[in-house]
């Protein structure tokens, strides 16, 4: 994911990067055509930009930004191309307000980060052997982290290799989603972590990576069965929802997989090399 995100980059749809967007609707006295006839029209009169399916008939392009002499152009060529279509709604987002939109969604994001870390640190305040309390939040975050890459990796390789895979406001939403589930799933490990520690006379770092193994062990079903049966609704929406939620459902069945994994296998272990650097 790393190397995807240096190497090629995200795809930012109009909301960042700024753009018009032009929606389309069926003409009331016309048949509408097949899907995929609109679509394969449409790529091939505006081969710059992005075409996808907006409802049951409806369709959007997101293109560059378009004056007044390009939005008439834009408006001529649909007509003349598909005149069973006419434009139903058009906006413009100018690249000010799509830097605005990056800059807010990646303090957010942080901000959401930061709380964890804290409410974390306060939750386990009086378990602070053989971990500080706040080794805790650090680990949960490392954890989401990964969480974050994963998926963000994963749509800059399938936008350089298929196209259209667009980074929009409700990518971060799924983000910021993904986020608090895949927390909500560490800290469950973490607490029976806590509890087991405070039912084990022996608190010692030497008998703490025991400790951890046998809470991961204690709720490993749950988080495999939570987070499967989360993934299958999720799949059912991608393949027979919306495609405007598509891309959305996609990046959270990427981010839960990633989330159920880093609880079990990032968090867990990283509280255990934690506790030996200190031993040590």
């Amino acid at each position: 994911s790393i190397f995807a995100l240096t190497k090629w980059g995200l795809n930012y749809g109009i909301d960042f990067a700024g753009g018009t967007s032009i929606e389309l609707q069926p003409n009331a006295s016309t048949t509408v055509t097949s899907v995929e006839n609109v679509k394969e029209v449409l790529e091939g009169a505006f081969p710059e930009a992005v075409v996808r399916a907006y409802g049951e008939e409806n369709f959007l392009i997101n293109t560059h930004e378009l004056d007044a002499v390009g939005q008439v152009a834009a408006r001529a060529k649909i007509a003349k191309v598909l005149p069973t279509y006419e434009v139903s709604r058009l906006d413009t987002i100018g690249p000010v307000l799509g830097e605005e939109l990056k800059s807010k969604s990646v303090t957010s994001i942080v901000l959401v980060l930061l709380a964890i870390v804290l409410f974390i640190a306060f939750a386990f305040r009086q378990v602070s052997r053989p971990v500080s309390s706040w080794k805790y939040g650090f680990a949960a975050i490392v954890a989401l982290l990964h969480d974050v890459i994963i998926p963000m990796g994963f749509f800059a390789a399938m936008a350089h290799f298929f196209g259209g895979y667009e980074v929009d406001a409700l990518f971060v939403t799924a983000l910021l989603v993904v986020l608090g589930f895949s927390v909500h799933d560490t800290i469950v490990v973490f607490d029976r972590v806590r509890e087991n520690l405070n039912h084990d006379k022996d608190k010692s770092a030497g008998h703490f990576d025991q400790v951890v193994g046998r809470s991961v062990s204690e709720t490993f079903i749950r988080s495999i069965n939570t987070s499967l049966t989360t993934v299958l609704a999720l799949v059912a929406v991608y393949f027979w929802g919306p495609e405007t939620t598509r891309n959305f459902s996609l990046v959270l069945i990427v981010g839960i997989i990633a989330g159920t994994y880093s609880s079990i296998f990032i968090g867990s272990a990283l509280l255990v090399t934690m506790a030996g650097k200190k031993s040590k």
